[in-house]
């Protein structure tokens, strides 16, 4: 009778954890059945909203691994994801509805996002859960967004997040990645942490975190492009100035496109630094658009045709381009890049309005995803541009 019962035990638990590995697989292929069947840009923009909304209480987990078989090891490792990888999925979000709600009025979203706003802070305005890396940046951008007209409710929490950044400024004066990898300047962080200190410090009127801003963009592009080009390596070492990674990798160049972009939309036109990132906006945008796909995609690897294509990369430049075609020497090319990317974001959307196809969370420097699913962070970047594209 024991080895019975202990005999359905075993076959009980390798069901769920067969089911926990397939679970995932069939919800992909049922998803993906009529994938990209929008064809009204309207339609689309509603489409990646409504999916956004509920995207917004209930964000996706985003896995640190590609692993596909045994994915219950992983979660009982604690190796199945990490704040600081929801933290950049959840402050897309509330950038693309930052756009949305600032051109609608939706009860519905509202409330969808002053639940997820509310869920990181106390009633007195600090961090329930502080954020540990500088990733939280972007999601200090996003929250100081939507909360422009109350600047003191989240003072303290943004004060926070401005020390946690200047305990990472390195010999240099540019801002590290990790503590761990204090030699390293990683294309990701200026992402991550520009659009940020633009805000922060015109907000609060600290000069200081503009000038940071503007030296993590200007040093990149010293000292971590493919010479002759805008093309950026995945990082590069302060020190030997070497590169570190692959030039060209697809989510790189959209880090530093939403960083540079961000950053100089923030910006007033009588700010003396408005110039000069708008001259950078100008270099990158022309070797964004020389290695812009047929089909209006960044692939993966942007510099190899033959690579697949990568949804959160073309989502990145697209928002570039839209915002980078304000600027008149170069607003033709960049706002038929824009419209050509986004027709591509309407193929690779599922039909519940999911943004499909986006490169999974890198693992190293130079060690990339192989797999391509959904990104939240992606859809948010999809809301913004379907609507701002009339803006």
């Amino acid at each position: 009778m024991f080895g019975l019962t202990f005999g359905l035990i075993v076959i009980a638990i390798v069901l769920i954890i067969a089911l926990i590995d397939a679970a995932p697989v069939f919800r992909d292929w049922f998803g993906r059945i009529h994938i990209g069947r929008f064809s009204d840009q309207r339609v689309w923009g509603t489409a990646v909203t409504e999916t956004g909304v509920k995207w917004l209480t209930r964000t996706p987990k985003i896995k640190l691994t590609d692993n596909t078989r045994l994915i219950v090891l992983d979660m009982l490792r604690g190796n199945y994801t990490r704040p600081a990888i929801q933290h950049w999925q959840e402050a897309s979000l509330l950038l693309g509805f930052h756009s949305y709600l600032s051109n609608n009025t939706d009860p519905k979203a509202e409330a969808a996002v002053n639940a997820l706003i509310f869920s990181k802070f106390s009633s007195a305005g600090q961090w329930n859960h502080p954020p540990q890396q500088v990733d939280g940046a972007i999601l200090a951008y996003g929250v100081m967004k939507h909360s422009a007209g109350l600047p003191e409710v989240y003072q303290a929490a943004m004060d926070q997040m401005w020390e946690l950044i200047r305990d990472h400024i390195g010999e240099d004066g540019t801002v590290q990645y990790r503590k761990s990898m204090k030699d390293y300047r990683y294309v990701d962080t200026i992402g991550f942490i520009c659009p940020f200190l633009v805000v922060y410090g015109l907000r609060y009127g600290k000069p200081e975190c503009i000038e940071l801003a503007v030296r993590q963009i200007l040093e990149y592009e010293r000292f971590g492009m493919l010479q002759g080009t805008s093309i950026p390596c995945h990082a590069y070492s302060t020190g030997t100035k070497y590169p570190l990674g692959l030039y060209g990798w697809g989510r790189g160049l959209g880090w530093y496109a939403i960083g540079l972009i961000d950053a100089w939309r923030e910006l007033p036109e009588s700010h003396k630094y408005k110039k000069p990132l708008e001259e950078a906006v100008v270099r990158f945008a022309r070797t964004a658009l020389a290695v812009q796909g047929e089909q209006g995609q960044w692939n993966w690897t942007v510099t190899r045709p033959e690579s697949r294509a990568d949804s959160s990369a073309t989502a990145m430049l697209a928002w570039f381009m839209l915002n980078a075609a304000q600027i008149e020497e170069i607003s033709r090319e960049c706002a038929a890049a824009a419209d050509s990317a986004i027709l591509y974001l309407m193929k690779a959307t599922r039909r519940n309005g999911a943004v499909d196809f986006s490169q999974g969370d890198t693992k190293d420097i130079g060690v990339y995803s192989v797999l391509f699913n959904i990104l939240p962070f992606t859809q948010g970047f999809c809301i913004r541009l379907a609507n701002s594209k009339d803006q």
